[in-house]
């Protein structure tokens, strides 16, 4: 499976928010294997599929396809113990960040700290805006005020997440791909 995101041309600069996109897959999981009726039930009564579990590897190869055409991978949260993406992004050279989670078990720090990075690098790091994308695995509203700044200044930002990512999230995106279809082959 190569990504569908790059292009031969375009040069893609991907963050991704683990937990974010991670929990919200054990909740379309859920859905998807008759556990809640639609997504406001899961939500209601906060359904998770727990053994669903995300294989960043498979995530990374539909994202990024092609490593010649990643300006970075970064990707922040509380990984899980072992799974093929953690070694194959150490082993190319790009950063993990992760964060303990709190007493409540909850991350703090995650949203702020991708805005930052999304931030500091399109400034810093891509050249040329025509022949890049800025791609945001993450669903929240969070992100919001960096998208609009970002699209504003002249950079493409492309949104990936599952279908019931917030509705302005996906308005400010240049573009938003939905990984629904990609549950199956995202499963570990």
């Amino acid at each position: 499976m190569t990504g569908e995101l790059i292009l031969s041309d375009i040069k893609s600069y991907i963050y991704i928010d683990n937990s974010n996109v991670f929990i919200e897959a054990q909740r379309v999981a859920a859905i998807k294997n008759n556990m809640a009726f639609d997504l406001a039930d899961a939500i209601e009564r906060r359904v998770f599929d727990f053994s669903y579990k995300i294989d960043y590897g498979k995530l990374y190869d539909y994202l990024g396809g092609n490593d010649d055409n990643l300006g970075c991978m970064k990707l922040w949260g509380s990984p899980p113990p072992s799974d093929s993406f953690w070694n194959r992004i150490e082993r190319i050279g790009f950063k993990v960040k992760t964060y303990d989670r709190n007493a409540a078990g909850k991350e703090k720090k995650v949203d702020v700290a991708i805005a930052h990075a999304i931030t500091k690098d399109a400034y810093t790091e891509i050249t040329d805006k025509n022949n890049s994308e800025i791609v945001l695995v993450a669903g929240d509203k969070d992100y919001i005020p960096v998208i609009e700044d970002l699209r504003s200044e002249g950079f493409t930002v492309v949104v990936v997440f599952w279908d019931h990512a917030a509705r302005e999230v996906k308005d400010a995106a240049s573009k938003f791909i939905s990984l629904n279809q990609w549950i199956d082959y995202l499963q570990l």
